[in-house]
C-alpha cells in the first residue's frame, strides 16, 4: 500500500474504532434508571418516565430516546403566587445564576427544569443536573442560584454597587 492508503486506512480505522467505543457509552432510558437507583432515596414510574426522590426533593425526569431528549423538573410553587418582581428576577437570574438549569413555567407552575440532548449525557451530568434543579428551588426568593457559580454580573449586582460606592 502506498503511504496515502496507509494514512486513510489507518484515520478510517481510528474513526470506526472511536464511534464504536462511543457509541456504546450513549445514554438511554436503561442507564438513567440504573444511576436513578444509586443516586435516588425513592424511584418510581416506567422507563422514561420517573418521579424520583433526590435530596428529599421530588424530581421528574422524562426522555424521549427518539427525539434523543431529556427533562428534569421540580415544582417550585403556583404561579398565581408569584410576588411583583420575581418573574423579573427569574428572568435575570436565567442569564446570570441560574446556569445549566433554568426557571420556567409549566401548566401553572413555577418550575426549575434541566434540559439536554439524552444520548451525550453521562450519569455524572445527569446528578449535576439533579442537583442544580434542587439548588434553584431551594433559592428562589432569594439568590435565584442553581451553584455557588454565577456568568457575570446581573444588573441588581451592579445597581447594589453603585449604591454602595455612594
Amino acid at each position: 500500500m502506498s503511504a496515502s492508503r496507509n494514512i486513510i486506512f489507518l484515520l478510517f480505522c481510528s474513526f470506526f474504532c472511536f464511534s464504536n467505543v462511543y457509541a456504546q457509552d450513549k445514554m438511554n432510558n436503561k442507564k438513567i434508571e440504573k444511576s436513578l437507583k444509586k443516586v435516588t432515596q425513592e424511584l418510581d414510574g416506567e422507563s422514561g418516565n420517573w418521579q424520583v426522590l433526590y435530596n428529599d426533593f421530588p424530581l421528574f425526569i422524562l426522555t424521549d430516546e427518539s427525539s434523543n431528549r431529556m427533562r428534569i423538573f421540580t415544582p417550585i410553587l403556583e404561579e398565581v403566587e408569584l410576588k411583583v418582581g420575581q418573574m423579573k428576577r427569574m428572568l435575570e437570574a436565567n442569564f446570570h445564576s441560574a446556569l445549566d438549569a433554568k426557571y420556567s413555567l409549566y401548566e401553572g407552575f413555577v418550575i426549575g427544569i434541566y434540559t439536554h440532548p439524552l444520548k451525550e449525557l453521562d450519569e455524572t451530568q445527569m446528578v449535576n443536573a439533579m442537583q442544580q434543579v434542587v439548588n434553584l428551588s431551594k433559592n428562589f426568593g432569594t439568590s435565584y442560584t442553581s451553584t455557588d457559580m454565577q456568568f457575570g454580573h446581573s444588573a441588581q449586582n451592579a445597581s447594589q454597587k453603585k449604591l454602595k460606592k455612594s
